[in-house]
Parts: C-alpha cells; structure tokens; sequence
C-alpha cells in the first residue's frame, strides 16, 4: 500500500514538473503568434525545446506510475491526493515564474487543503 502512494506522489510531481517546466520555456519564446504559419513555426520550435519536451516526457511516465497504482488503490483514495496539484502548482508559480500571490489564492488553497483532508480521512 505504501508503494502505491509513493507511485501516487510521484505521479503528482511528475505532473506539476511538466506544467511548471513547459510554462516557464513558453514564457521564454512569448505569446503565439497571429499569422497560421507563424504559429505552426512557432508551436514546432516549442515541441523540439529540450525542457518543454522534459515536460512531455514527465506526463508519460507520470500516467504511467498512476495506472500503476491504480492497480493498488481505489481511485476515491488516491485522486484526492491529486487535488493538491493546484496548491503545488501556485507554491512553484510564484517561486519559479514569478506570479502574484493573493489573499483569493491562498483563501483557496485552504479550502482545498480542508477539502483533501476530509476526503481522505473520512
């Protein structure tokens, strides 16, 4: 059971790894551009970025440590766990990327915390 949710935790970093990694390179090369050929140019050069295909990479093996522990674990145990993908996603936001940090967001990810908790103590 313990190496179910370690395959879990692992699939939630491996999950925020590549939101955070593929969103910190787009901010490197700016927003899409207007033109249909300018934006395929553009979204090919984002698909052959080491980082942003890390990124790509980190999904594929994070959906397979969870088929792995969905073998383990009933899914109303483990996805709860995956909830707090937003509070991570906001912690490294802020410290990686540079985004605000509001009263509304951490107002929020208390009531996910609450709401975590709950789901899975009880």
């Amino acid at each position: 059971m313990k190496v179910a949710y370690l395959q879990v935790f692992t699939t939630l970093f491996l999950t925020i790894y590549g939101q955070i990694i593929i969103k910190s390179r787009i901010n490197i090369y700016g927003a899409l551009p207007v033109d249909f050929q300018e934006k395929i140019i553009f979204l090919l050069k984002l698909f052959i970025d080491p980082y942003i295909f890390s990124g790509f990479l980190s999904t594929i093996f994070a959906s397979l440590f969870w088929m792995s522990a969905m073998t383990k674990l009933p899914i109303t145990r483990a996805y709860p766990v995956m909830s707090i993908a937003p509070i991570l996603v906001l912690f490294f936001g802020v410290i990686f990327l540079g985004e605000n940090l509001t009263i509304g967001k951490i107002i929020g990810a208390i009531f996910i915390i609450s709401g975590t908790y709950l789901s899975i103590k009880f």
